[in-house]
């Protein structure tokens, strides 16, 4: 399994699954439901034709040999939870690529069946799953020849949650070592929120975050 193929396989998964029609899906409306029947189909049609390592979220992401995660969110608010591991996450990424499907679930009642309607596929590589505001607003305080002080001042507005010294050895780390831009959005909480309306805006427009669909 190589991520070119896996990326191959979701456009295919993705329209296909478009036209299906689920009887278990009538009716549901809970995002987490919906979001494990979809990731389990398209872990089920893979494991039929090929070899390798299947993870799942209660033991980590989804594809460990890829360093790949996958999420499923609604149109309707493009969002979904993952595992806090340290507030670097928010500035230097999440660690693994996400893979991301977004859908329009759609209701037959004559037929009473549930259609998701995959709209998107995006791929976002490891060095773009940081939080853009973060990111952003870290890289003009450096480029405006800003220092440890400023930076440190800039996380306490933004609260990241982290203590006193975890924070100065953040900001020390950002001077010598400059983030990438990320494109999420992602909220402090026990676990972080995720949100991917700019992904869906910039897919295929920035480098590293594709349109797979």
């Amino acid at each position: 399994m190589t991520i070119d193929l896996l990326l191959q396989e979701a456009r295919k998964f993705a329209v296909i699954e478009s036209l299906y029609s689920e009887p278990t899906l009538f009716g549901v409306t809970d995002g987490k439901r919906v979001g494990t029947y979809l990731e389990h189909k398209f872990q089920d049609m893979l494991s039929e034709k090929y070899h390798y390592v299947r993870g799942n979220s209660a033991q980590g992401i989804d594809f460990p040999e890829l360093g790949m995660d996958i999420k499923v969110t609604s149109i309707e608010q493009p969002q979904s939870s993952c595992p806090y591991k340290s507030a670097r996450q928010k500035i230097y990424g999440l660690g693994y690529s996400l893979l991301v499907f977004v859908y329009n679930k759609i209701d037959d009642k004559q037929s009473e069946t549930g259609r998701l309607d995959i709209l998107h596929v995006i791929f976002v590589e490891a060095e773009k799953t940081a939080d853009f505001q973060m990111t952003t607003g870290l890289l003009v305080i450096v480029n405006n020849q800003g220092n440890q002080d400023d930076i440190l001042a800039f996380i306490e507005d933004k609260r990241l949650p982290v203590d006193e010294i975890e924070a100065r050895n953040l900001a020390e780390e950002v001077l010598n070592s400059p983030p990438q831009i990320g494109y999420l959005t992602i909220s402090n909480a026990l676990q972080w929120r995720l949100q991917y309306r700019r992904i869906i805006e910039k897919a295929g427009q920035v480098d590293g975050i594709i349109k797979v669909k």
